[in-house]
């Protein structure tokens, strides 16, 4: 990997530090030729401080390492892109990431339908929303419809339709997004599972 350290006459680039799993952004500190090799050798991230003047290994101090998994640079060979496993908390301040954000993993869309469902739990009494109906219709409705949309998605898996296939998939995902709530679960618990198992 060629990386570019004297394009800015200080011998650092940027390095974005980035969680491997959820893919959120930690931190970005600057790396040198110095700090970068340390970080390969000892798959423990390292940057050079300029505050400090020095290579510093992130966690000397506090425990809250991050640990290597990946290192790419960008088309103009001058920005690291960072992939850690962290060891508790990213910033001095104590938080997640620099940001102050909590570094939960994101699922795009599929999270913000989450988000929705979970609000229509929230206010079962909302007579227009079909999702709030089956909350108030029990567990035992919302299982049975996920149960006949599966049944649907194996039928029109035998069919060449693929319209109807993606349609009767998307009516089980969000079905199955319900029931998922109505056990007190999310797609997080489900992801941890499968997790343990590869």
């Amino acid at each position: 990997m060629k990386i570019d350290f004297n394009k800015n006459n200080d011998g650092l680039v940027p390095a974005i530090i980035q969680d491997s799993k959820t893919k959120n952004v930690l931190m970005l500190g600057y790396m040198n030729h110095a700090s970068y090799t340390k970080t390969i050798e000892t798959k423990k991230v390292t940057f050079f401080s300029r505050s400090k003047n020095r290579l510093w290994t992130k966690g000397e101090e506090s425990g809250n390492i991050l640990n290597l998994v990946d290192i790419k640079v960008d088309c103009d060979q001058d920005t690291l892109l960072v992939m850690v496993d962290p060891e508790g908390p990213t910033c001095h301040k104590g938080t997640d990431t620099c940001w102050g954000e909590d570094n939960d993993p994101s699922f795009g869309f599929l999270s913000e339908l989450e988000a929705v469902i979970k609000d229509r739990k929230s206010n079962q009494e909302d007579e227009k929303s079909y999702v709030a109906s089956l909350f108030r219709k029990g567990i035992n409705k919302i299982a049975q419809k996920v149960g006949e949309e599966a049944v649907e998605v194996v039928i029109e898996a035998k069919d060449d339709d693929e319209e109807l296939f993606l349609n009767e998939s998307a009516d089980l995902l969000f079905h199955y997004l319900i029931l998922l709530q109505a056990k007190g679960y999310t797609l997080k618990d489900i992801v941890k599972t499968l997790e343990t198992r590869v």
